[in-house]
């Protein structure tokens, strides 16, 4: 079991990376802040290139703490409420299959990661918090995190609904 996880956390945990370093530095084929942020202003949000690297540095940084095992909760935090932003302003459509599946999948894959733990081979377990820092309540504690967050920035954060593709001024 703690090979998988640790499979798990390293290769989710670096595509979390990779994502949030297209966003802040253009890396793998991103386009950075000032291209990202355009698009998050396309999505109704009130400044695209903050949003932009607020999720960018919520990616890699979650993405590099789950990588290596460390604050698991807090790294299933920060990737399930990049997850709930994508979906709410981005993927969602009515129906299971319909758009969103992936990012629910990394949703769910985070705070199962948060309530499993990290395993045997993590810096939280090295250190002795691999206890403290896992189980169910870890888990409802990241997503409700994620919530609470999310909602501020779906709300507060943006001016306006996102245009719809295919509407017509």
């Amino acid at each position: 079991m703690s090979y998988g996880i640790l499979l798990l956390r390293v290769f989710m945990g670096g595509a979390f990376f990779g994502h949030g370093t297209q966003k802040l530095f253009g890396w793998f084929g991103g386009y950075g802040p000032q291209g990202t942020g355009q698009f998050f202003a396309s999505r109704g949000f009130r400044a695209g290139v903050l949003m932009a690297v607020m999720a960018g540095l919520a990616e890699a940084g979650g993405g590099t703490l789950l990588a290596l095992g460390l604050l698991t909760p807090f790294a299933a935090a920060l990737i399930a409420l990049v997850m709930i932003n994508a979906i709410v302003s981005v993927s969602f459509k009515p129906g299971f299959m319909l758009g969103s599946e992936l990012e629910l999948m990394y949703l769910v894959t985070a705070i199962s990661l948060a309530a499993i733990g990290p395993g045997r081979f993590s810096i939280d377990r090295a250190i002795g918090w691999d206890d403290d820092l896992s189980g169910l309540w870890c888990g409802v504690g990241a997503l409700a995190a994620a919530c609470v967050v999310s909602l501020l920035t779906l709300t507060l954060g943006r001016t306006r609904p996102p245009v719809q593709e295919g509407a017509t001024a």
